[in-house]
């Protein structure tokens, strides 16, 4: 009788193992996905790379509070008396592996379509406005017209429009990179880290805002 009252007991562990598997925001992926993608959009073959910031550690996942409890073997009796059962082993998977997360990838077509998009008009035309003074990265991980009496009458429209068509991109490429690494919900996440890179790789005499005051680098 002890041998089979084991059984439905496992069952029931296995169960709560479905709904505990903690899935976590990666945020130092993230960071370094932002930084490769930021770095290769503003890039300028005429200028030394911009310096890397430090590397904050990464957090330690939290662990998932039912799932601990897979972790207690069974003790099964009869001819089998004092063996010990894992339950992960019916899963064919360690308790490691379902605590882990996604690494961020940026290698799909629609990203990098966006990327080579917003390159090419970085190079030519918004460059000259961040340049200039007249343009400057928000918080919010969008541009801006900052001061429009630094373009010239005559490009103005050509600059408006840009700065248009680059915030659509910018829009589209953090909506695509959280559903190209399945989680949609990680939008506003992945936003907030490209926002701050950009300010971060923002070359000198480039300007930014911070909580709606504009700073230059």
């Amino acid at each position: 009788m002890r041998k089979w009252m084991g059984i439905p007991m496992a069952s029931g562990l296995l169960l709560t193992a479905c709904v505990t598997i903690n899935v976590y925001f990666p945020a130092a992926e993230a960071r370094d996905a932002a930084r490769e993608f930021v770095e290769k959009v503003i890039s300028d073959p005429n200028a030394p790379p911009a310096q890397e910031p430090a590397q904050e550690p990464a957090q330690e996942p939290a662990p998932a509070g039912g799932g601990m409890a897979l972790q207690r073997r069974l003790d099964f009796g009869g001819a089998n008396a004092g063996a010990r059962f894992d339950p992960w082993m019916l899963l064919g998977i360690g308790s490691a592996q379902a605590q882990s997360a996604p690494d961020i990838t940026i290698k799909t077509p629609t990203i990098q379509a966006i990327q080579a998009r917003m390159e090419a008009r970085f190079g030519a035309t918004l460059r000259a406005g961040f340049d200039s003074g007249a343009l400057g990265f928000t918080d919010d991980g969008l541009i801006t017209v900052r001061d429009p009496s630094k373009i010239e009458l005559k490009d103005r429209v050509a600059m408006n429009a840009a700065v248009a068509d680059d915030n659509r991109d910018r829009k589209a490429v953090y909506r695509e990179v959280a559903v190209a690494n399945g989680h949609p919900e990680w939008e506003a996440q992945i936003r907030g880290v490209f926002a701050k890179q950009w300010i971060s790789s923002a070359r000198p005499g480039w300007w930014y805002q911070v909580g709606g005051a504009w700073k230059q680098k």
